[in-house]
């Protein structure tokens, strides 16, 4: 895992991390653009962290903290990185970050249908709250 290098996102880097959720995270969102991207870097440019191997993007978690609670979206890692430790850098990295900010608990949105993201989260010892379910209203 040395080889392994964790930086946040620029501006710059946006159109290639869409391009690289198309292929290596399950499914979109209605904020999955470049205006949506660049947005979150603006308003947060610690929250995109991009974990790099040889140059290459291995994998990608989103870090938002909104002074209350700890969010984290978007863990991908492209298939040819998998069970390589890109996940485990990524949640450490965001973890790392949260702690330094003051948050106390962590929660990830996790697709029910994506076993092998499941599988991540539980491996990082996350756990699904079945009390909890999420509701959403799409503003545009």
């Amino acid at each position: 895992m040395n080889d392994l290098r964790i930086r946040t996102a620029s501006p710059a880097d946006a159109e290639h991390v869409l391009a690289f959720w198309k292929e290596a995270a399950e499914g979109t969102s209605i904020s999955d653009d470049s205006e949506g991207v660049a947005r979150l870097i603006a308003r947060d440019p610690e929250a995109l962290l991009l974990a790099e191997r040889d140059g290459e993007l291995a994998g990608t978690v989103i870090a938002g903290f909104d002074g209350w609670r700890c969010h984290l979206y978007r863990l991908a890692v492209h298939p040819e990185h998998r069970r390589r430790g890109v996940a485990t850098a990524l949640l450490r990295a965001a973890e790392d970050r949260f702690a330094s900010l003051g948050g106390r608990r962590a929660d990830a949105m996790v697709l029910d249908d994506n076993a092998l993201g499941r599988h991540a989260w539980e491996a990082a010892d996350y756990a699904p709250e079945p009390q909890w379910s999420r509701w959403v209203k799409h503003l545009v």
